[in-house]
């Protein structure tokens, strides 16, 4: 990729992540708010963010301000409402608002998406070490604000 494609794709990929950071206030979660986009050949396949299963409250923390443990990351969501329609996820880009977990990186990885950009990085970058152990291209862009290209 040339200079003038990777600041095209670093415009898009800024653009990206503004999105899905719109997508995660959608959360009901109280701890974390996260949302992502799943995006294949220049459209939005798939979005989604962390919360309750369909049907449940959608309180996600119980009275101590621990998560329950049915919650649902943004990343499986997204993943998952792509399995329920007629696109895949192979080749695709995911991104976050904030790193995968080790958990979500398998299933990130299971769906065939190539590529992850995030702007947060989760507490625990074991899911990162394993996406790119794995081939994944991963990226972080924490400052969203720079439109200095």
């Amino acid at each position: 990729m040339d200079g003038k494609e990777h600041l095209k794709q670093l415009r898009y990929d800024k653009a990206y992540l503004k999105m899905a950071q719109s997508w995660s206030k959608l959360s009901h979660c109280n701890r974390k708010q996260v949302g992502a986009l799943i995006v294949k050949d220049s459209m939005i396949i798939s979005d989604g963010y962390n919360g309750t299963p369909a049907g449940f409250d959608n309180c996600c923390e119980n009275e101590i301000g621990e998560t329950h443990w049915y919650v649902l990351h943004a990343e499986a969501n997204a993943i998952l409402k792509v399995s329920k329609s007629t696109n895949n996820s192979k080749g695709a880009t995911l991104y976050l608002t904030l790193s995968p977990c080790k958990d979500c990186s398998k299933l990130i990885l299971q769906a065939g998406i190539t590529r992850v950009v995030f702007k947060d990085s989760y507490k625990d970058a074991e899911g990162i070490t394993f996406l790119k152990s794995a081939g994944v291209d991963v990226f972080q862009i924490e400052n969203l604000d720079d439109d200095s290209f």
